[in-house]
């Protein structure tokens, strides 16, 4: 189960929330507040994976809202949890400045949300792999893989690709313009799969609606009226491994000559473009012969990070030249390291033992939280950047920000939660190692020259 805080005085919308909930079995544990200081007191030290906002409500709930929404803006690395915001404007604009650079996952309007609060919650709660846990997602799963089917609705379109998009950015996978090019190639496969495969909406078609000027996503929804049309889906499959995101969009329509498509003129017009846009914004990309399915992939930036503690935002920042020691054995722990870029590579004596990334997040926190002397030496594979914390000015951020204690508390709790892990497995495995010694060194000498002889033919 994961909590999810419904920040609202509508009892209407209390009462939906709770009713939608129900029948996903407990997965999804809506926790509903209102007043800006207990929320941002919740937001700070829950650290949630996702928070729902009403932004409908005027006056000082208001003003209340975009504050939150402020307070978010002004830490994305700590309140990197997905943001669904509900609105009832007319445009969404005003809502997008506040929003710019949040980990959104959807801007809906309440009358939408109304319609759709069901179906949301289950897309997000069974997808909730992809809700970004900082600290967590990089170690647990090195390579992911699977498929997303996804409804013929454009709330969908949205949903998987902020998803998606979102999740590779926390990640330190790709960097923020890899993300918002991403963010339009995905989009618009999505909508071309839905669009002009499982709606069979022509050219021609869309024109004519766009020259009346109306909505393309409410084209969409008329064709699914059809209940043949809306019963469609679109499969959206993913490989997410450390070089590279691979994926493959396959519809139910009919397939059409894309390569007649590609080879045309391309004409400045109200639409048409966005297959020649998405080939320019990510790699690899091709259609299968019937037109049904298109693939593409996106490379991974290395060893770097894209956001910063806010609260380490004004220290001294080093850059380390190829082969520079960042930290020696045996020397006292007077710095914490954040690991803004690079590899980091760490000698025990002089046997490299393991390496830091940025996914690691810093170098030296134990000897240095336990002022124990440094236990190994680090040094700059091919250089990269860190920032640099003493030990005074560490105590003084944590006394102005006490909620950051907790997180980096949890962030040291995980990582020996893994080192356990790990050290019982190695043990496991030793333990059966040497069961398996014992046992052969108990065989008659008859009985061991039998059991080496298979191995001696092959």
């Amino acid at each position: 189960m994961f909590r999810v805080p419904v920040i609202t005085k509508n009892l209407e919308l209390i009462e939906l929330i709770q009713t939608t909930s129900y029948p996903l079995n407990n997965a999804l544990q809506p926790v509903f507040l209102s007043g800006l200081e207990p929320v941002l007191e919740y937001l700070k030290y829950e650290l949630p994976e996702m928070k729902i906002l009403d932004y409908c409500e005027e006056g000082p709930c208001k003003e209340a809202s975009i504050a939150i929404l402020e307070a978010i803006k002004e830490d994305p690395w700590l309140h990197y949890g997905g943001l669904i915001v509900i609105h009832n404007s007319e445009s969404d604009k005003e809502l997008a400045e506040h929003l710019h650079d949040s980990n959104v996952l959807a801007i809906i309007h309440q009358s939408e949300f109304k319609a759709n609060c069901g179906r949301l919650l289950r897309i997000l709660t069974h997808n909730k792999q992809f809700l970004f846990q900082r600290g967590m997602q990089q170690h647990l799963l090195r390579t992911i893989s699977g498929t997303f089917i996804i409804d013929n609705d454009p709330l969908d379109i949205v949903v998987y690709t902020n998803l998606v998009t979102n999740y590779l950015y926390n990640a330190n996978l790709v960097s923020r313009d890899d993300r918002e090019k991403l963010h339009v190639a995905l989009q618009e496969l999505l909508v071309n799969a839905i669009e002009h495969g499982n709606c069979k909406i022509s050219f021609e078609e869309k024109t004519a609606w766009l020259e009346q000027g109306r909505n393309a996503m409410d084209l969409i929804r008329e064709k699914n009226k059809d209940p043949a049309i809306a019963a469609k889906k679109v499969r959206l499959s993913y490989t997410i491994s450390p070089d590279k995101s691979t994926f493959a969009i396959a519809d139910e329509g009919d397939g059409f000559d894309w390569r007649s498509r590609l080879q045309s003129k391309p004409t400045i017009g109200l639409h048409g473009m966005g297959i020649r846009m998405a080939g320019v914004y990510v790699q690899d990309l091709s259609y299968n012969d019937k037109g049904n399915e298109v693939s593409f992939s996106i490379l991974h930036q290395k060893d770097s990070s894209n956001m910063v503690p806010r609260i380490f935002s004004d220290q001294e920042e080093i850059h380390f030249k190829a082969k520079e020691i960042v930290v020696r054995e045996g020397d006292t722990s007077d710095y914490l390291y954040y690991i803004v870029s690079g590899r980091y590579l760490v000698f025990s004596g002089n046997r490299c033992v393991s390496y830091l990334t940025p996914d690691d997040m810093f170098i030296g926190e134990m000897s240095f939280l336990l002022s124990n002397q440094r236990t190994a030496t680090v040094v700059a594979k091919d250089g990269g950047t860190c920032i640099k914390v003493s030990k005074q000015d560490f105590v003084d951020l944590i006394k102005r920000n006490p909620h950051y204690g907790i997180f980096l508390a949890r962030l040291l709790a995980q990582r020996l939660t893994r080192l356990n892990t790990r050290t019982v497995k190695l043990n496991a495995e030793y333990m059966k190692c040497k069961q398996e010694l014992e046992q052969y060194k108990s065989l008659t000498p008859k009985a061991a020259a039998e059991l080496n002889e298979p191995l001696e033919k092959a």
